[in-house]
């Protein structure tokens, strides 16, 4: 799974670089190389760009993982451009964007925009998997997830709107309970089809998302 992002229209970058005149610029080697937003080819064009607009790119870093590998070490590597530079523009995603601020003691800018968790499909196709909403229903739509699947987020059955299989909102795009009942149909447990679910609750996933697990492994294991 991937972190699903595009990239911000050029005049929106410009503005929230508006007072820099220098900048350095982070990509990502994982989920922003898959989308076309940060990989190598993406940051070399962005940094044209920037210098067509009269910027000065003091240097380019593209670790493998934009949230996870913008380190203290990359601030020490990279530390003479960084010093050159007024502010670092983030080609990853919003995790990139935070771990580039605590990590490289400098303004930062996104230059992309986070968009959902998804997968890749055929043709360069990116289709959301989860919205992580801390109330799993898969076991009862077959693994087909009806929060992120359906327009609508129904949780128990289809609207109205479905016809012949299809989602009332056209353009080609099945409805997610169809979908459902033939996965349920296929596996022999349509019966599932009865649960009820309440309203999502959406105090499930407090926000902002913090947990901390205090419980052991051997802890764990019991449950």
């Amino acid at each position: 799974m991937k972190t699903i992002t595009r990239q911000k229209p050029l005049e929106q970058i410009l503005e929230a670089t508006a007072g820099d005149t220098s900048v350095f610029i982070v990509g990502c080697g994982t989920c922003a190389t898959l989308c076309h937003t940060g990989g190598v080819d993406d940051v070399a064009a962005m940094a044209e760009k920037l210098s067509a607009a009269g910027k000065i790119v003091t240097g380019i870093a593209i670790p493998p993982t934009g949230c996870d590998e913008v380190t203290a070490e990359m601030r020490y590597a990279f530390r003479n451009e960084l010093r050159a530079a007024n502010v670092v523009l983030v080609m990853s995603c919003a995790f990139g964007v935070q771990t580039a601020a605590s990590q490289l003691g400098k303004p930062v800018a996104p230059a992309l925009d986070t968009l959902f968790m998804g997968k890749e499909g055929p043709s360069g196709q990116f289709s959301e998997i989860c919205m992580q909403c801390g109330e799993c229903v898969l076991a009862d739509t077959g693994g087909i997830c009806p929060v992120t699947s359906c327009h609508k987020g129904l949780l128990n059955g289809p609207c109205g709107g479905t016809n012949d299989g299809m989602c009332e909102v056209g353009n080609g795009r099945e409805c997610a309970w169809s979908r459902i009942y033939y996965r349920l149909e296929s596996q022999g447990r349509l019966d599932r089809m009865k649960a009820y679910h309440a309203p999502k609750g959406h105090n499930a996933v407090l926000r902002p998302g913090i947990m901390t697990l205090t419980h052991s492994r051997e802890e764990a294991a019991k449950q």
